[in-house]
């Protein structure tokens, strides 16, 4: 659920198909905060926005208890961020993942 600009999440233990595919990304990237459903890639575009936008710096603070999901949602997160920074450089769909997001995503 969505409390203001705070995104709280479970981690349900299993895979939901589509959650976090490249068509959620290009959903969410096309709507602001509030107008979908609550979702990490919502979160992840606001802070977008307000980077490039307002030009204000952002934070994402991650919490929660070992096994919750603090590791795959910022990998979530960066999985966002660099697509959407990828398409701002006017990159071709076909080149939407470079060796860049791999290191930042395996890092």
């Amino acid at each position: 659920t969505n409390i203001g600009s705070i995104l709280a999440s479970v981690n349900p233990y299993k895979a939901i198909p589509g959650l976090y595919s490249g068509d959620a990304i290009e959903l969410y990237r096309q709507h602001c905060l509030g107008e979908l459903p609550p979702h990490i890639f919502a979160t992840a575009n606001e802070c977008y926005r307000c980077l490039w936008k307002r030009h204000d710096s952002q934070c994402v603070l991650i919490s929660g208890e070992s096994g919750a999901g603090k590791t795959e949602s910022t990998k979530l997160l960066l999985k966002f961020l660099s697509a959407m920074s990828q398409t701002s450089l006017g990159a071709p769909a076909s080149e939407k993942s470079t060796h860049v997001e791999e290191a930042i995503l395996e890092s």
